[in-house]
């Protein structure tokens, strides 16, 4: 099974693909590691993200997306546009969408020895994060 970590930052989805592995999740390098939302309040941009990004999980076989959670009110509420992503992330067809709080993260990360692949690019590292949670939960 192939799965997505996610993490929505800006108008941008982070995307870092994971496989299963006997030696645990392993990262597979795509030279799409991120797809930008254009103008959020232009139809044609978000109908053009909900497209690529659909067409990103199909063309890589990926059943399961897991997404950091962002606050919804607060110091560290996450933008519209990141709601609006997650959103139109929901309700691609065929795709099942786990959201994980980042306390759970930030929790797995101390108990869990998490070792970065090399081909891992910095801004990466939540959406893998996400990733792997999935899949030590799925153990």
């Amino acid at each position: 099974m192939k799965l997505c970590g996610i993490e929505l930052k800006g108008n941008d989805a982070v995307l870092v693909v994971l496989e299963a592995s006997d030696k645990g999740p392993k990262h597979i390098d795509l030279p799409t590691r991120k797809i930008a939302l254009g103008d959020s309040d232009n139809a044609a941009d978000v109908i053009c993200f909900q497209k690529e990004i659909a067409a990103f999980f199909v063309n890589n076989n990926i059943s399961k997306a897991v997404i950091k959670k962002r606050a919804k009110k607060g110091k560290f509420a996450g933008g519209p546009d990141t709601f609006k992503m997650e959103a139109l992330i929901q309700v691609i067809p065929d795709l099942k969408v786990e959201l994980v709080p980042p306390q759970a993260l930030a929790a797995m990360e101390k108990k869990q020895d998490i070792i970065y692949p090399s081909s891992l690019m910095k801004y990466q590292e939540v959406a893998y994060l996400a990733g792997v949670y999935c899949y030590i939960g799925s153990l």
